[in-house]
């Protein structure tokens, strides 16, 4: 069975996108497929794992290419895609369900704490061309800089130290050293209706 060609939009162009023509054959993963076959199960046996201990988790990702100091902690269930294009400083803290999508290379400083769920996102697409090409650029955490639980840091953004990126907020911009980021408060927008 054939799939038909995306139909025109309702305003007559052609459709957005176009992911039948993506090309990723150019992204460099960093190393070969044995090596990646094997992290990817080390990963999800031990690091991603809820066992409790945080040495092991260190001693596998140094195993696999990450530099990572001493004193960090590292609690269960992370998420990393290339543990070979990640540095962590001393003493610092990924708390549990941590993602870090690292395509590209992502460096934490000393004495930071990345809290429960926080997402670190090095990739992204190009939304203004057709073939949605993949763009990846690195991320760098300042020392003692704290990424709360549920944040996110977008792709190229520089945290400085000391710098707070508060409970659920997005990192899209350099954020300044020794500054508090988050989202506005909620507000009310409407009245429940009662049955």
């Amino acid at each position: 069975m054939s799939i038909p060609p995306p139909e025109p939009m309702k305003d007559g162009t052609d459709v957005a996108m176009h992911l039948d023509q993506f090309d990723n054959s150019s992204f460099e993963r960093g190393r070969g497929r044995i090596v990646e076959a094997l992290w990817l199960l080390a990963s999800e046996a031990l690091v991603r794992s809820w066992l409790p201990g945080s040495g092991f988790r260190v001693r596998i990702l140094r195993l696999f290419g990450a530099q990572i100091g001493p004193g960090v902690v590292i609690k269960p269930h992370v998420r990393i895609k290339f543990p070979w294009r990640l540095s962590i400083g001393a003493n610092s803290w990924i708390g549990e369900e941590v993602w870090i999508d690292n395509l590209a290379q992502v460096n934490i400083g000393s004495n930071c704490c990345i809290s429960q769920g926080a997402y670190l996102c090095t990739g992204s697409h190009n939304w203004s061309l057709p073939t949605f090409d993949l763009i990846t650029k690195p991320i760098t955490i300042g020392d003692g800089a704290w990424i709360c639980a549920r944040s996110s840091v977008a792709p190229g953004v520089h945290v400085g130290a000391g710098a707070v990126l508060g409970f659920g907020a997005t990192a899209t911009r350099d954020l300044e050293p020794g500054q508090c980021y988050g989202l506005a408060p909620a507000v009310q927008i409407r009245t429940r209706p009662r049955s």
